[in-house]
């Protein structure tokens, strides 16, 4: 693999990681043709995403939706693209506890605080002044918006979605591919693809 790194995605989350400090970026990739020859906080942009597949450059995927996220990777995959193509971007101002792990293609942005024997899979994105705690574990795809606050051996399944300044109890599971709304309180477990509200929170459109 050559030096270098490529965004995948010239959207507001590559602004951030560039914002934030990110090194060695060489240029975007992105499926919108009438960005190719721009820049994008002063990145230019270089191709489509499939362009990835005969460049050899390292690969950050800055798509904020998890399942997104998670259809440009299976996408790349299938072109032939592993696993070990992606890098992991940590802001120089996040704190990880030394027992814990980031696995590839992860964005940590900045403020982060991640204490002991902490799990965090793959292509997961943290935004800033998230705070994980013991025994979390966050599986691949996961988001975390600004100001998440996780109780120790909480699990984060795939592809979830965690709103801003959400507070999830210790213990707790979230379903994969759920949604969590902004503000909102956890204090049971929430089902595989449903989304809850409120404080605290509850299905949405169920009174609590």
């Amino acid at each position: 693999m050559t030096a270098g790194l490529l965004l995948i995605g010239a959207s507001g989350l590559a602004r951030e990681v560039i914002a934030a400090g990110v090194t060695g970026v060489v240029g975007i990739l992105d499926d919108n043709l009438d960005l190719h020859g721009t820049e994008v906080a002063g990145v230019p942009v270089v191709g489509s995403i499939v362009d990835a597949v005969k460049r050899e450059e390292s690969l950050l995927v800055c798509v904020g939706p998890s399942l997104g996220r998670r259809h440009v990777v299976r996408r790349l995959h299938k072109f032939g693209v592993s696993g070990d193509r992606y890098a992991t971007y940590v802001a120089r101002s996040a704190r990880v506890g030394a027992t814990s792990d980031i696995d590839r293609g992860s964005i940590v942005m900045d403020g982060v605080v991640i204490t002991a024997d902490a799990k965090i899979g793959r292509h997961v994105v943290i935004m800033p002044n998230c705070t994980i705690t013991h025994d979390n574990v966050l599986g691949d795809f996961a988001t975390l918006a600004a100001g998440v606050s996780l109780g120790g051996s909480v699990h984060i399944r795939e592809s979830a979605y965690i709103g801003m300044n959400v507070s999830v109890r210790q213990g707790l599971t979230i379903g994969a591919e759920a949604t969590i709304g902004m503000g909102a309180v956890v204090l049971e477990d929430v089902p595989d693809e449903q989304t809850w509200v409120g404080i605290p929170a509850h299905p949405l459109g169920v009174t609590s």
